[in-house]
């Protein structure tokens, strides 16, 4: 018998959110570690908002939100606002209930800025690395360093001269006529963005096209793959070294430590504050460059060695997950200090996502 094309809607529904979403869902064991950091972050939300007036977005709905955005790869607040209306699952990570109204997307914009002034993100990031200690999952002794270009939100012809002469050179017509620097010389030095003034211009390597960027930086830890530090600088040809160092340097204790690293690492200057600091640099030899490899057979005769080029190459998975799901690849933000609190974002939700498969999808007798 055919069935009719109708729907009937009862009068009274009895239903909870925690109904809609299966008891398998990835993002209920990502909200189990999302709330227990967020706790432990009471105390800066009292310090950051004022204790009379009108109630704001509540801080922990607001992280939770930010990081819906990067898991789903939401590339607007506006759409972000949107699926809250109506996606039940968004409502329910966030904690809004079906009767809350949900938020203008400006608004939503002016208390996210708010977090990323009060380095919000940066103290989330740090919780999350605790929790990760107290499960036992990271290295203290094995590292990994590596870094990313992150395309900055700022086209090439606001890269103009820094004395306020015109360089350019229209090749057509219409509002958005093309630009023509042949023969023209644009550097860092002599030339900066209009729209972005922190950008620069840079290419990784010389068969790529120099692009208006930044350098994201990430130090991974060997046993999980868990980045346990992560940091935007410009983009230059030293910034992945210097970053890395920076990076080592909040590392606690004195104990021997290895890093592994590409081929950019391998560079006297870096070598030699490696050792400085007791960390053995197991970086890849670069036998092409003037005057050789800086490290030699006493350090890559180890089995260490071998073993840390090995899983140093499990960073890009970080840095690939990012760009394809968290939004790094071009980032949407102008200044360093803001696309630095995007990419610390991003990588908490990239580890969150790991974190999550292994405590709660790997059995505690196959981690030991």
């Amino acid at each position: 018998m055919r069935g009719a094309d109708g729907m009937q809607e009862s009068l009274f529904t009895v239903a909870k959110l925690d109904d809609f979403v299966p008891t398998d869902h990835p993002l209920r064991s990502i909200q189990t570690l999302v709330n227990e950091a967020l706790g432990r972050l009471n105390s800066l939300f009292n310090s950051i908002y004022a204790d009379s007036g009108r109630d704001s977005i509540a801080p922990e709905k607001l992280m939770r939100a930010l990081l819906l955005q990067v898991f789903y790869s939401v590339r607007s607040e506006r759409q972000l606002m949107e699926q809250m209306r109506y996606n039940l699952l968004f409502r329910w990570f966030v904690g809004l209930s079906l009767e809350d109204a949900v938020w203008n997307h400006s608004v939503f914009s002016k208390n996210r800025d708010r977090l990323f002034e009060n380095e919000v993100i940066e103290s989330f990031f740090t919780e999350v690395m605790r929790l990760a200690d107290r499960q036992g999952l990271l290295s203290k002794e094995h590292f990994s360093v590596d870094g990313t270009l992150i395309q900055a939100w700022a086209s090439q012809k606001s890269f103009r001269p820094k004395d306020g002469s015109n360089d350019q050179t229209p090749g057509g017509g219409g509002r958005n006529a093309q630009a023509d620097w042949k023969g023209k010389p644009r550097s860092n030095d002599t030339h900066a963005s209009t729209t972005d003034p922190d950008a620069r211009l840079y290419r990784k390597s010389h068969n790529t096209a120099s692009i208006l960027s930044y350098q994201g930086h990430v130090l991974m830890e060997n046993r999980s793959g868990l980045a346990v530090s992560a940091v935007v600088t410009h983009a230059d040809g030293t910034g992945e070294r210097e970053a890395a160092i920076r990076m080592l340097d909040c590392i606690p204790g004195t104990h021997p430590k290895t890093v592994g690293a590409d081929k950019a690492y391998d560079t006297a200057d870096f070598i030699a504050a490696c050792r400085q600091r007791s960390v053995t640099p197991h970086v890849a030899q670069n036998d092409g460059r003037r005057g050789g490899s800086a490290i030699d057979g006493r350090t890559t005769r180890h089995d260490g060695y071998r073993i840390s080029q090995i899983i140093r190459k499990r960073i890009e998975e970080h840095f690939g997950w990012g760009k394809t799901i968290g939004r790094i690849r071009q980032t949407v933000f102008r200044g360093i200090r803001r696309v630095d609190q995007q990419f610390k974002l991003t990588m908490t939700a990239s580890n969150l996502t790991r974190m999550a498969r292994i405590m709660f999808a790997v059995p505690q007798e196959v981690r030991q």
